[in-house]
């Protein structure tokens, strides 16, 4: 390869990375809620969306930066994921029904009426947060005086990046460091021992959903200031997280990072080399490619060689 060809190869990795940090604090959410409810929480690209429009009105109203927004759209995501666990999702799994995946089936309609909400109160025109710093970028030069090759990293891709770093850390610590954390850890591992040891599963899985959903809001706040906004934007990262999650491994927190920042690189690549068009086509080849080859997720194959499976 000549340098120029590395040089687009190295670039297109390392912006397929920032893209996979996102993807993974999107997938994480629902891999969460999975984990603990053992449903598909259908309504996660919805969520994501809503956190989306609380960006875009503080930032249009009261002019407050979008990375800032986090800290007011995850606690309203976290409340409105917990509304909903308590008072729609929680009521349906306690009724016995012809179909099991009636939950399943409650997410979806969520979802459109979320949607269909956004479209009343914002119409379905496109929405933007035009920040001064969008189009600004750093270089590999700029740190490194004698480098080879000329890398640029875009600015706002980059703190998103950072946050979703961050994110990333604070749930890690949550989950492993504290009493509740462990709880819903145990409460994803094994419902009925987790309900032998004490721990309160219901308030856990109340708890999860509201949880999931302020982390998919966090990554919302994210995805603004580099991303377009409308009301059916929904679908297709609820699409994205649910091929992470399978990707990973289903309930697998680190396989949701590993997950995303495959699919992250994957689609750069396919953009890169086939034309932004083909990105989607890529998203569902790695979709099958898993399904076929690692049905377990990834991180079964770590599992299987640790005990010599």
């Amino acid at each position: 390869m000549t340098a120029p060809q590395v040089e687009v190869l190295l670039q297109t990795i390392l912006s397929g990375l920032l893209l996979g940090g996102l993807y993974a604090l999107i997938g994480i959410g629902m891999t969460l809620i999975m984990g603990v409810m053992k449903i598909i929480n259908l309504a996660h690209g919805e969520l994501m969306m809503v956190g989306m429009y609380i960006a875009y009105v503080l930032f249009s109203v009261f002019h407050i930066d979008p990375y800032l927004s986090i800290f007011i759209a995850a606690p309203a995501l976290f409340l409105l994921g917990i509304l909903l666990q308590k008072y729609l999702i929680n009521p349906v799994l306690k009724v016995d029904a012809i179909i099991p995946e009636n939950q399943v089936i409650l997410t979806v309609g969520i979802g459109m009426v979320l949607s269909n909400i956004a479209t009343i109160i914002f119409s379905s025109d496109y929405k933007t947060t035009p920040v001064d710093y969008a189009t600004k970028a750093w270089y590999l030069s700029d740190i490194w005086k004698a480098s080879p090759i000329e890398l640029s990293l875009s600015l706002p891709w980059s703190v998103s990046f950072s946050f979703a770093l961050m994110i990333t850390g604070a749930l890690w610590f949550f989950l492993t460091k504290t009493d509740m954390g462990k709880s819903i850890r145990a409460t994803a591992q094994d419902k009925d021992a987790a309900l032998l040891m004490g721990v309160n599963v219901e308030r856990m899985r109340v708890v999860t959903f509201g949880l999931g959903s302020a982390l998919v809001g966090s990554a919302g706040c994210l995805f603004i200031p580099i991303y377009y906004l409308y009301p059916d934007l929904g679908g297709q990262f609820t699409l994205t997280a649910f091929v992470i999650t399978i990707l990973g491994g289903l309930g697998s927190t680190v396989g949701a990072i590993v997950g995303g920042l495959i699919l992250g690189v994957f689609e750069s690549l396919t953009s890169t080399y086939a034309g932004m068009g083909w990105a989607p086509v890529g998203r569902f080849v790695i979709f099958l490619a898993a399904l076929i080859f690692v049905p377990q997720g990834i991180m079964s194959l770590f599992t299987r060689k640790r005990f010599g499976k």
